[in-house]
């Protein structure tokens, strides 16, 4: 008995190694290793670990172990890091007054891209692939890792193949992701390239893009520490989103639009967290 236990968990284990170099061998080509997939996320009934503090909020500078995440509006949030790399997400040509290092896009609509980004811009990356297939984006800059996984989007009614992406931004321990304009629920292949999500980005129009019941059983599915509300459009309201995903879920109303984290002070049950100047927010596509 003890020799066949051997052997099951002699072939598991190697099985394991043979999926995590699959999954990060093209990766680990061009940079570091993600430390965000895992094999865990694809298995059934797998409740993630996070650290956990009361103390969500750090006030002014950052640490190298710190974030610093600001809502700019509609589906843009600024990201920036310790080594000073700010990222905006979703840009569409303003993001404040400072030009970012980084801007990440999607397609399904002009709020959500823009084809004429400041030339300062040191990385513009784009959530489809204008020459056909699918992005594919794995890039290193300073501390903050950045990568993609493709989703399909229906743009005035046509079906549209890899039009949006998934990006996960791997900085200072944490895995923090912004889903687009997600229209579609995502399946396990999805959740396997997606990995572990501390922070996650979250359209809750309920319209636009995935019904609000869908999008909440997927952030009950990713179960991330920090979910942050987006792309409001007055169809849905953050409470409508918080409602449905149940006293599992804590929630706060920030006081401003800018918050700091970090892995050690995550909070200990999935917050919701609207910052300031989402509740209201509206914008016309």
């Amino acid at each position: 008995m003890i020799s066949i236990f051997k052997w099951f968990l002699q072939l598991f284990t190697s099985v394991s190694l043979l999926l995590i170099t699959v999954m990060s061998s093209g990766a680990q080509a061009q940079g570091r290793p993600s430390t965000c997939l895992a094999i865990a996320q694809s298995l059934p009934n797998v409740i993630y670990a996070s650290a956990g503090s009361e103390n969500i909020f750090k006030i002014a500078g950052l640490a190298s172990h710190e974030v610093r995440i600001t809502f700019s509006g509609h589906s843009t949030y600024i990201i920036e890091s310790e080594k000073g790399v700010t990222i905006a997400t979703d840009f569409a040509g303003f993001a404040g007054t400072q030009v970012p290092r980084v801007v990440t896009m999607n397609r399904a609509h002009s709020s959500h891209f823009t084809d004429y980004p400041d030339p300062g811009i040191e990385h513009v990356l784009r959530g489809w692939n204008p020459d056909g297939g699918a992005a594919s984006h794995y890039l290193q800059v300073d501390d903050v890792l950045i990568r993609n996984v493709t989703t399909d989007i229906l743009n005035g009614g046509l079906h549209m193949t890899n039009g949006n992406s998934i990006f996960i931004f791997e900085v200072a321990g944490l895995c923090i992701g912004h889903l687009g304009h997600l229209h579609h629920a995502l399946t396990e292949e999805h959740f396997g390239k997606i990995g572990r999500l501390d922070v996650v980005m979250v359209p809750i129009d309920g319209a636009m893009t995935l019904s609000l019941g869908g999008m909440s059983e997927l952030v009950k599915r990713l179960r991330s520490s920090i979910i942050l509300p987006m792309h409001a459009r007055g169809f849905a309201t953050p409470a409508d989103f918080i409602s449905m995903l149940g006293s599992d879920f804590d929630n706060i109303y920030l006081k401003s639009r800018s918050f700091v984290v970090s892995l050690y002070d995550l909070p200990k049950r999935p917050t919701v967290m609207v910052p300031e100047g989402l509740a209201f927010f509206s914008y016309q596509e």
